[in-house]
């Protein structure tokens, strides 16, 4: 190659390597285009607080992950109606240091599911002096956003595909989130925002194996028949089977033992006053403790998609593109590995 020719073909190669690198830079630099979500996990727990205590156990999970800074709580929705219930959300809140934390409230969803441990009167607790056992951060609950509003306004808020929303009630809210439309927060439809803004969805409920009646599904079967008609398919949904959560069982002995460095405890209170000794499992924390660790501590289906019928139950289809999974029964080792993480969480003071 004669000197000419040597110093065109290298003027070449460097105009061509600085474009690329230009070109590279320019891709990885669009502040425009789409980032990978990579902060910890942003929690929204959607819960029908006031009838079982495993919700209970749930929140104290959430604030105990956020305080060790493992997952940041967004906000709080409360899908069973009655200021009570918001209430009984707000005292956990202020208790374990969480008082900021926005609640919202279900509203036209059901009137009076059922109730299993009744302790909607535990705002209202007093000590023997006559003041009120627990603070709470809200002053007016009548005040309080419609729990698909909520959604609307934490969800806009946060980055794309970053959102891990635990269900661990009913799906009232998020039928009515997806039902909802454009407004001060986002111009997209609630399909829109939950498949831009959701990274997945944790559901407690249905029961595969057995192919048996969801309580939580059935007690609200008209949206939860909205809710699976309209989710997105391509949003991913973790379903944690009641069969998985069957065999964790905090008794009630135990838990308020645990507890043994106070009485003045929103969780013992409950365990104190009401009769929780109805074979009440731990179903509920295993969607936050999902959502916060991840898919290593479970055993999880290959990909599905998942339907509800009338009756309430829900039926898995196995598919390589589904956007369904499910939890898998654990052995007794891991069922006592997931009580103990309870209990040292509850032992913490």
């Amino acid at each position: 190659m004669n000197r000419r020719k040597a110093i065109g073909f290298l003027t070449f190669l460097c105009i061509a390597t600085v474009a690329m690198c230009f070109m590279a830079c320019s891709k990885d630099d669009n502040p425009t285009g789409p980032q990978a979500y990579k902060g910890v996990p942003l929690l929204i727990v959607d819960t029908d607080i006031g009838s079982s205590t495993d919700d209970l156990f749930a929140l104290e999970m959430a604030y105990h992950y956020a305080s060790q800074g493992k997952c940041k709580l967004l906000g709080v929705v409360v899908d069973r109606e009655g200021e009570d219930c918001a209430a009984c959300t707000d005292v956990m809140n202020t208790y374990f240091g969480y008082g900021n934390v926005p609640i919202a409230l279900v509203r036209n969803g059901i009137a009076n599911p059922k109730v299993f441990i009744d302790y909607k009167a535990l705002p209202g607790y007093k000590k023997p002096d006559g003041t009120l056992m627990f603070r709470s951060s809200v002053a007016d609950y009548s005040s309080l956003p419609d729990g698909w509003q909520l959604y609307r306004r934490l969800l806009a808020a946060q980055p794309d595909k970053s959102v891990s929303i635990c269900s661990i009630g009913f799906v009232i809210c998020l039928a009515q989130l997806l039902e909802s439309g454009a407004d001060e927060y986002s111009p997209l439809s609630g399909i829109e925002l939950v498949r831009q803004k959701v990274k997945c969805l944790y559901l407690q409920g249905t029961r595969f194996k057995e192919q048996k009646v969801s309580y939580n599904l059935f007690q609200c079967i008209n949206f939860a028949e909205t809710f699976f008609r309209l989710w997105p398919s391509d949003v991913d949904i973790i379903f944690s089977p009641g069969d998985v959560g069957d065999n964790i069982e905090y008794v009630p002995e135990q838990v308020i033992a645990d507890i043994d460095w106070t009485d003045y405890h929103p969780i013992k209170q409950v365990y104190m006053t009401c009769n929780c000794n109805t074979g009440q499992k731990m179903w509920d924390p295993l969607t936050v403790i999902n959502a916060v660790e991840g898919n290593s501590l479970f055993s999880l289906s290959g990909r599905g998609t998942v339907t509800i019928t009338s009756e309430g139950i829900t039926l898995f289809t196995a598919s390589p593109t589904g956007n369904s999974r499910y939890q898998l029964d654990g052995d007794d080792l891991w069922d006592a590995a997931m009580l103990e993480k309870l209990r040292n969480v509850t032992k913490i003071h």
